[in-house]
């Protein structure tokens, strides 16, 4: 199979984890939708990376898609759980931290426009969301080791795509101090050589 993302995006991140964590052997091709010459629309109609392409030729596309497809394929090291209570509870972990990554891009796009037509409102409202998110996560993991409790799981996976992101574009927000446990179960993601081996370019 053959992955196509770019190596900022937090999706794509998140999918290459995915990958690593379940040990399965893919492709790896660099693709900017903000290319000029980019491909990623021929494959996704919506002009977005990830795009995961099967080796029967079958086009996935969108992350939490593309994570769900890989854990299901693949028995080992399962990320999702089978019980629906569970399960959903993990899907809204990655809607928060999906959530993060979209308000946060936003705000790095908006900031892209001259001065003069960029919106402080737009900007606020998107980091409303941010802080209300990182909030939102750092209750939720309460004193847990993990986002579900006892194991990892594609939540944690989110999470720390969500938090490095954060990080990445964002330096100047201090979640760590004002959130120590996320800062906890950060420490020890960042670890893990998944997280390690696709940690955005400095």
């Amino acid at each position: 199979m053959k992955l196509i993302g770019s190596l900022t995006s937090p999706y794509t991140r998140k999918v290459r984890i995915v990958l690593a964590e379940k040990k399965i052997d893919y492709e790896f091709e660099i693709d900017s939708p903000w290319a000029a010459e980019t491909q990623v629309p021929d494959l996704n109609p919506l002009g977005k990376v990830p795009v995961l392409v099967l080796d029967d030729s079958t086009v996935l596309f969108d992350s939490r898609v593309i994570v769900e497809y890989i854990d299901s394929v693949a028995p080992n090291n399962k990320l999702m759980a089978e019980s629906n209570r569970e399960r959903a509870e993990v899907k809204r972990w990655g809607a928060v931290a999906d959530g993060i990554c979209d308000a946060a891009q936003l705000i790095f796009l908006e900031r892209k426009r001259p001065q003069a037509e960029q919106s402080a409102e737009w900007i606020a409202r998107q980091q409303d969301k941010i802080d209300r998110g990182i909030e939102y996560m750092a209750a939720q993991l309460g004193e847990g080791n993990w986002c579900m409790g006892t194991h990892f799981s594609l939540s944690d996976v989110g999470a720390g795509c969500a938090l490095g992101y954060i990080n990445f574009r964002f330096p100047e927000i201090d979640w760590s101090s004002k959130y120590p446990n996320l800062a906890r179960l950060y420490d020890k993601l960042i670890l893990r050589p998944a997280f390690a081996e696709t940690a955005p370019p400095v």
